[in-house]
C-alpha cells in the first residue's frame, strides 16, 4: 500500500544503486585508463617561444563574414572592435540575413537589405560592404531566374558589392519538379553573366568538406565534428550526390563564365591538398580563393602553406566566416608568426596544433588588403594608407 514512508524508502534505494553504479563506472574507467576523445585535452608541456597576436600587422579586409542582425546592429560597437584588431573593412555576405533562406517573400528580403544599407550609411559608411543573396530554387523556371537577375541589378544599384552563393545550391535547392538543382544548371547562366556584366564577384560555397561523405569511423578526420553536428553528414543521402560531383559542377561554371570573377570559398575544400588548389587556380584565371573557417588546414602544414602563399599571393583573400573578435587572433598568429605548436580555437575543426607561416610583409599586405582593394574598388583606400 502506498505511503510516504514507502516512497522515501524506494527513492533511497534508487539513490544508493545509482551511486554504486556511478562509482563502479568511474573506478573501472580509472583502472582501465578509459577517457573520451572529447575529454582528452591535456595542456602541452612543450616550452617554446611564441605568444598570441591580438592585432594584425597591417590593416585588413575580411571578405567572408556573416552579420545576421545588420539592420539593427550597433555598428559603432562593431567598428570599435574592428579598430582593436586592425580590421579596416568587413564584408557581410548575408545581405538578406536569415530572410535569404527558403520561403521568405522577396518584399521581406528587400526590406532587410534596404534597412541594412540605411544602418551602414547612417552610422559607419565606408567600413562595411554588403553582398546580395538570391533564390536558386526553381532554376528551371525562366521567369524566376529573370526575377533573381533583377534582384541583383537592383541591389547593386543600392550599393551591393557582390553575390554570395550558399551551399544549398548543389546540396538542397530543388527545381519545380523536386529535383536537385545542380551548381552548373544551365538555367542559372544569366545570374553568373549579370555579375560579370556588373563587375561584381561571386563568392561561392559549394559542397562541404569531403569527409562529410566518408564513413563515420575511426579513419575519418571529421568524426568529432560529425558527432557534434550529425546533420552535416551526407554519406547516406539518396538526394545529395558524391562530393566530387558537386565540385565538378562548380568548376564547370568557372569554365563557362570566364568574364565573371568567382571567389572559391574555404579554399575550395582543397586546403588539405594545396598542390591541387594551385592547379585549380592555374586552370581558372577568373577564380580567387579565401580561407574562411579553414585556417587550421594551413596551420598544420606551415612549410607547404608558406610556399603556396608566396606563389599565389595575388589570388588569396583574407576570410574568417563567423564573426568573433577573439578568434581572429589565431588567424594572425598563423599568418604572421613563426610560432610552433599552438592551439586552434575549435576542436571539431582541428584536434591538431598550429604552426606559423611567417609570411613576408609583401605577401601579408596582398592577402590582408591589396588583393581585396583590387577586387572591390568601392572600398576606401584611405583606410589602408
Amino acid at each position: 500500500m502506498f505511503s510516504l514512508k514507502n516512497l522515501l524508502k524506494t527513492l533511497g534505494f534508487v539513490f544508493v544503486v545509482a551511486c554504486a553504479i556511478y562509482y563502479s563506472i568511474n573506478v573501472i574507467q580509472f583502472k582501465n585508463n578509459i577517457m573520451s576523445f572529447e575529454d582528452y585535452n591535456p595542456p602541452s608541456s612543450l616550452v617554446v617561444e611564441g605568444k598570441e597576436i591580438k592585432k594584425a600587422k597591417f590593416p585588413f579586409v575580411d571578405v567572408h563574414s556573416h552579420l545576421w542582425d545588420m539592420p539593427l546592429k550597433d555598428l559603432d560597437k562593431l567598428a570599435s572592435e574592428m579598430d582593436e584588431i586592425n580590421m579596416g573593412y568587413i564584408v557581410n555576405l548575408s545581405g538578406h540575413g536569415f530572410a535569404s533562406f527558403r520561403g521568405t517573400p522577396q518584399s521581406v528580403k528587400d526590406l532587410y537589405f534596404d534597412q541594412s544599407v540605411k544602418n551602414i550609411e547612417e552610422n559607419q559608411p565606408g567600413r562595411i560592404g554588403l553582398f546580395i543573396n538570391v533564390d536558386f530554387d526553381n532554376a528551371d523556371d525562366e521567369n524566376h531566374v529573370k526575377t533573381q537577375v533583377n534582384v541583383i541589378r537592383d541591389a547593386v544599384a543600392k550599393g551591393a558589392i557582390g553575390l554570395k552563393v550558399y551551399k544549398g545550391l548543389g546540396l538542397t535547392n530543388k527545381d519545380s519538379n523536386g529535383k536537385r538543382v545542380e551548381v552548373d544548371h544551365e538555367g542559372l547562366g544569366p545570374i553568373w553573366e549579370v555579375c560579370g556584366e556588373l563587375n561584381i564577384p561571386v563568392l561561392i560555397h559549394s559542397a562541404d568538406p569531403f569527409q562529410f561523405w566518408l564513413p563515420k569511423d575511426d579513419q575519418n578526420e571529421r568524426w568529432f565534428e560529425l558527432k557534434e553536428k550529425p546533420g552535416r553528414y551526407y554519406g547516406d543521402s539518396d538526394f545529395i550526390p558524391p562530393f566530387e560531383e558537386i565540385i565538378k559542377e562548380q568548376h564547370t561554371i568557372f569554365k563557362r563564365h570566364k568574364n565573371t570573377i568567382f571567389i572559391n570559398a574555404h579554399l575550395g575544400w582543397m586546403g588539405n591538398d594545396l598542390k591541387r588548389l594551385g592547379e585549380h587556380l592555374d586552370e581558372f584565371p577568373n577564380v580567387v580563393t579565401e580561407f574562411g573557417a579553414v585556417i587550421a588546414e594551413l596551420g598544420r602544414q606551415p612549410k607547404t602553406a608558406r610556399e603556396f602563399f608566396i606563389k599565389y599571393q595575388d589570388r588569396i583573400l583574407f576570410g574568417k566566416d563567423s564573426y568573433n573578435k577573439e578568434e581572429f587572433y589565431t588567424y594572425f598568429r598563423v599568418l604572421e608568426s613563426d610560432d610552433e605548436y599552438f592551439d586552434y580555437f575549435r576542436k571539431r575543426h582541428a584536434f591538431w596544433k598550429m604552426y606559423g607561416l611567417n609570411l613576408p610583409d609583401e605577401v601579408l599586405k596582398k592577402v590582408y588588403f591589396e588583393n581585396a582593394l583590387r577586387l572591390f574598388p568601392s572600398i576606401p583606400k584611405s583606410l589602408f594608407e
